[in-house]
């Protein structure tokens, strides 16, 4: 079941296209959407995210769909999840939540898997509870080995030194993520030394960016009609027309609400875009959404520093997009090439409007020429 809230000033057509979303999500981590209920409200109910009425309706339609998991299209607090899974009697987990667990299927270099755990510890962490009479969290009178009133309790004890234990675990997997990230600082160094542009694919999740990589550098790249297929950083070295060399790297791909763990814990990858020479911004032409998606993107790569890195805009799928859509989009941005990684329609233009945006940042370089006998050296 999937639930949301929906702004008394925000047309419909925002929240459907929200819990389109989710339930795209939601099929990307095997999760088969059977409903959906919708709020009208200001704001969440601190207690139970819906209201009261709300999550009554809402455990009368789960038990008659037989559904045994509610998705909420928000980040809930852990009150939220303990009200609302009393209130309905099925497992409650939040955008958030789906998401690090799509993260953690799809990553699989060990940069990739650390940076994914330690974005699922952190959301972890401040959401550890206990469970029944074993982990209560009070030990009063006698009952904690003699101890008095207000002394904790085995429960909180254990609480404890599971947090203890996270703790441990994540400083453990930042110091990874930073030999990682020195790692890669060295390489950009040897490329920057050797005046070798690199040029990042960024845009928003299922956009093609992995499609548009293959065609343009002959990868064989991960390419699935699902939400991050592709979560590891892929890099490639591809030579323009006239020969100028460069390297391609595949990034992870952005969805609205990008849960803020996920961004601190892949921020050492996400700066292949921050120092990237030129962002090569790829968006699904074909979805009705894609103004939006643009937005969002240049959002999070506001977030993350790289707004100053030059864009290079490229409206993937126009072979599946409506006509109507591709003029409003080359309308609202005029510079951008319409290609499809596909058919390979457009890809010409692409390769021209590469050469001439990295010639323009990376001009040749005049080798000095042997002067005449008795006279000075030119260059």
């Amino acid at each position: 079941m999937l639930v949301g809230l929906a702004d008394r000033d925000s047309p419909d057509s925002a929240t459907a296209d929200s819990l389109d979303e989710l339930e795209r999500l939601a099929a990307t981590d095997a999760i088969e959407v059977t409903d959906r209920v919708v709020q009208v409200r200001e704001r969440p109910d601190p207690a139970t995210y819906l209201g009261s009425g709300k999550v009554r309706e809402l455990a009368e339609l789960t038990e008659a769909r037989q559904a045994d998991l509610v998705i909420a299209d928000g980040e809930l607090t852990p009150a939220q999840v303990r009200g609302l899974e009393d209130g309905v009697g099925a497992r409650v987990v939040d955008r958030t939540g789906l998401i690090l667990d799509i993260f953690g299927e799809h990553a699989h270099s060990s940069e990739g898997k650390a940076q994914v755990e330690l974005a699922q510890l952190a959301y972890e962490l401040p959401r550890l509870r206990g469970h029944g009479r074993e982990m209560s969290r009070i030990g009063g009178g006698r009952v904690a080995g003699g101890a008095g009133i207000g002394v904790r309790g085995r429960g909180e004890m254990r609480l404890e030194i599971r947090r203890r234990h996270l703790r441990r675990r994540m400083r453990t997997l930042r110091e990874q993520v930073r030999r990682t990230a020195r790692r890669r600082e060295v390489t950009r160094g040897r490329r920057v030394r050797d005046r070798v542009p690199s040029v990042a694919i960024t845009g928003y999740t299922n956009a093609g960016k992995s499609a548009l990589l293959n065609r343009l550098a002959g990868a064989d790249a991960e390419v699935a009609d699902v939400l991050f297929a592709t979560l590891d950083p892929l890099v490639r070295q591809v030579r323009t027309l006239d020969g100028l060399s460069y390297t391609l790297t595949d990034t992870v791909g952005f969805v609205r609400r990008l849960p803020h763990q996920l961004v601190d814990a892949f921020r050492s990858t996400l700066e292949e875009v921050t120092r990237a020479d030129l962002a090569l911004h790829v968006v699904d032409a074909s979805s009705p959404q894609a103004t939006q998606h643009i937005a969002t993107v240049r959002e999070v790569l506001r977030e993350i520093g790289a707004q100053d890195v030059p864009e290079l805009l490229v409206l993937n799928k126009a072979d599946l997009a409506e006509p109507e859509q591709m003029v409003t989009l080359r309308r609202l941005h005029p510079g951008a090439v319409a290609v499809s990684a596909r058919t390979g329609e457009g890809l010409g233009d692409l390769r021209k409007a590469l050469r001439d945006h990295l010639s323009a940042l990376f001009p040749p370089v005049s080798a000095p020429t042997a002067p005449p006998a008795g006279q000075e050296g030119s260059t």
